[in-house]
């Protein structure tokens, strides 16, 4: 094993080992008799130091054996661990944290630069052994420092936590084995997992479709029944006869054997459907982590905070077990932290005042996590001073977000949705901690990101609480179905406002903008198809089917060719190399195994207030004539990515191209024979037949040699470039081409538009 994989393995080894001391010292802090705790103090300490001693990490050996004889004396009573000493304790923790997060190429050099940081934290731990303890470790130190080999009794222990560079499997307390995956290597498995589930629930209808052969074949063994029983008193010749009585035989008997295998296929069906929806709910479950894992440091936030401000607070973290998307949990940290530090700093009141309000001296912060309703509900209460309702509507009205009057008439649940509006805040000061109201902006964008919604309540004088409510995951989601410019698209449902239907005779216009009114709101009209640079459809109805979308301050009609339902989709994740694709924000597979996009609803607002104020947003056209047919090229692309073969299909057809699709060379070569085409677009790399063949193959033919050829390739070295240019092709582009226009000019170079 090279020194960087010994360094990687010791990296995990204090990530594993850093929440078990934080809580540890916390839990010690509250009580310092917990017996358990300091085991596992201890525990953690010396497995620290192990490791440490493998890689030879000095500087951690000796705080880390320093940090074991502190919690040893604190076991045998000899000393007293108090705030004072955890604070002391919890700095260590910070050192070995900080040195988890820097890349183990620079360890040694990080060691080097914080090493005053590291020997103080010695000295100071070194201050609170009694001298016997002091003086029994500092012969140690000097022991290990001499002979750097394991004693016999430390030697299993540490080894095995450092078994081979790949194993990434480590033990927890619960007895569970935990495989460390990329989010990438998951988002793979999951598209697979969509993708089986698709391939299965293709099966019955097809076994359904066999069912009119099942009849055919009865129908045909009926007829020849009737024959037969036509023929008996007609004299026939013994060959007429033997041929009669031969097709009634083999009839009877291809009409058994279609039933079995029609029997065993509707079984096959069924089993292979059940297989692949629990493949699918075992990948979505490989999605999910306990709640704990996000939270880890809100204890020991909500600890330093209240030591800082000199209050008392109690931490109360329910639910830690509750499974959390990772991606939720992810996106979760930074809203849930600021919320918690507004409750430490503004909520909760200090310890004489709430004496002097018949509180008790400690606050109770509780965070929660449960599932309710398929969705997931968090909380985050407080029993501190609350919202002064009133204050609030005052400062509503000073800074004129309503006239006084509307202000006056404000419900309570109108006057604290105020709260999630940019820059509002009910603090007077705002601390370097926080402001109560500053940035809850902010939160509210990440949980409409999500598709969740959040609410706020508060009792003054006796408290404030935070709901979140959420998906369960964000791996499937539940979307509308729509078509735009004759093309099927999906809008995460939890984006959308409403639907509606709107006539044409509705709709007003002013300062040149269109509108139409709805529970008493005007919404302005924007052509989707427009939006998304869509070829414009060809006729329009008289009704318009909208979609209401907004964020914090717009809302817009968004006008769509039709609905066509609800759906749950496996959520893919583009290919990263097509960079960001503008108002997308995933694709999926639906039943019939072609692509969707998925809109990404923000990303569409903020195109539709771009195009509103460089004034390139068109009108939605009302009373369309339909237009002529207009004769168009004809293309065929070849590509086995489903995702780049339907991205660049879409983007030919919206620049008025008539696009045909094959998955590999081989494919592409049938195609061409059959179907006349004005120009081929092919990748190179592809199972069965590759670009270069192809061309090759489509060069060497009489009938087809004049045929224009594009290759499209991730390949960008001059030697393939030379290689596709001397197979005969006309032009070769590399893929990143999908952000400019290369790809189309090189198009209507070799046919026109």
């Amino acid at each position: 094993m090279n020194d960087e994989s010994m360094l990687e393995l010791f990296r995990q080894e204090i990530e594993a080992q850093i929440p078990i001391l934080t809580q540890g010292l916390l839990v010690l802090e509250a009580n310092p008799q917990a017996n358990e705790a300091l085991e596992s103090l201890m525990r953690a300490s010396h497995s620290i130091k192990g490791a440490a001693r493998i890689v030879s990490l000095d500087g951690v050996i000796h705080l880390a054996h320093r940090m074991e004889d502190c919690f040893m004396a604190a076991q045998k009573h000899l000393i007293s661990l108090g705030p004072a000493q955890i604070d002391i304790l919890l700095q260590c923790v910070d050192l070995f944290e900080e040195l988890s997060q820097v890349n183990v190429v620079d360890f040694h050099r990080h060691l080097a630069d914080k090493s005053m940081d590291w020997e103080q934290c010695c000295r100071e731990i070194v201050a609170l052994l009694p001298p016997s303890v002091h003086e029994e470790s500092s012969s140690l130190i000097v022991t290990v420092d001499k002979h750097s080999d394991l004693s016999p009794s430390e030697e299993p222990e540490n080894l095995a936590s450092f078994s081979t560079p790949t194993d990434t499997v480590t033990v927890q307390p619960s007895g569970d084995r935990v495989v460390r995956l990329t989010a990438e290597n998951l988002n793979r498995i999951m598209g697979l997992a969509g993708e089986s589930l698709v391939e299965a629930n293709w099966l019955q209808p097809f076994a359904d479709s066999l069912t009119p052969l099942k009849s055919g074949q009865s129908e045909l063994s009926r007829l020849l029944e009737t024959l037969h029983s036509a023929l008996v008193n007609v004299p026939l010749d013994s060959d007429t006869q033997q041929v009669l009585n031969t097709a009634l035989s083999q009839a009877q008997e291809c009409q058994e054997v279609l039933n079995d295998r029609l029997g065993q296929l509707e079984l096959y069906a069924r089993r292979t459907t059940n297989l692949s929806d629990r493949l699918y709910r075992e990948v979505i479950a490989s999605h999910m982590r306990p709640f704990a894992d996000g939270v880890q440091g809100f204890p020991r936030l909500v600890r330093d905070l209240a030591r800082q401000l000199h209050k008392q607070i109690k931490f109360n973290l329910v639910g830690q077990s509750t499974p959390v998307d990772r991606d939720i949990l992810k996106k979760l940290e930074a809203p849930l932290t600021h919320i918690i530090r507004n409750a430490v700093d503004h909520g909760i009141e200090l310890p004489a005042e709430r004496e002097a309000v018949g509180k008790p001296k400690e606050g109770t912060l509780r965070l929660e996590a449960f599932h309710r309703g398929g969705m997931l509900a968090i909380s985050v209460s407080d029993d501190g001073r609350g919202i002064d309702l009133e204050q609030m509507r005052q400062r509503i009205a000073d800074r004129h977000l309503v006239s006084p009057e509307t202000a006056a008439g404000l419900t309570e649940t109108e006057i604290i949705e105020f709260l999630f509006l940019p820059g509002f805040s009910t603090t007077k000061q705002v601390t370097e901690i926080s402001g109560r109201g500053v940035g809850l902006d902010v939160v509210k964008s990440m949980v409409q990101e999500v598709g969740g919604t959040i609410r706020a309540t508060s009792c003054f004088g006796k408290g404030t609480s935070f709901n979140f409510q959420l998906p369960l995951t964000l791996s499937v989601v539940r979307t509308l179905f729509v078509e735009i410019s004759h093309e099927p698209f999906a809008f995460p449902l939890a984006r959308v406002d409403q639907i509606v239907k709107v006539n044409q005779s509705d709709i007003y216009v002013v300062e040149g903008r269109q509108y139409f009114s709805k529970d008493g709101a005007n919404i302005g009209l924007v052509a989707a198809y427009h939006v998304l640079e869509l070829p414009e459809p060809e006729s329009s109805m008289d009704v318009l089917s909208v979609i209401v979308i907004s964020d914090q301050s717009n809302a817009y009609g968004l006008v769509v060719d039709q609905f066509l339902g609800e759906r749950d989709l496996v959520v893919r994740p583009l290919d990263p190399r097509l960079g960001k694709v503008p108002d997308i924000s995933a694709s999926s597979l639906i039943d019939d195994g072609s692509l969707v996009l998925i809109i990404d609803v923000s990303d569409l607002v903020r195109s539709i207030d771009s195009m509103l104020k460089n004034g390139s947003l068109r009108a939605v056209e009302i009373n369309k004539v339909k237009r002529e047919d207009i004769q168009r090229k004809r293309l065929l692309l070849v590509d086995d990515s489903i995702t780049v073969r339907e991205m660049t299909r879409k983007l030919l057809e919206n620049r008025g191209y008539d696009v045909d699709v094959a998955v590999n060379g081989q494919d592409a070569w049938t195609a061409i024979q059959r179907n006349s085409y004005d120009l081929l677009i092919s990748d190179i790399d592809m199972p069965r037949m590759n670009g270069i063949e192809l061309v090759k193959q489509l060069k060497n033919h009489p009938q087809f040699n004049s045929l224009p050829v594009i290759i499209v390739s991730y390949r960008d070295h001059q030697e393939d470039r030379l290689q596709g240019m001397e197979a005969g092709a006309d032009y070769y582009i590399t893929k990143n081409s999908f952000h400019d226009d290369t790809l189309i000019n090189a198009i209507v170079n070799l046919i026109g538009h």
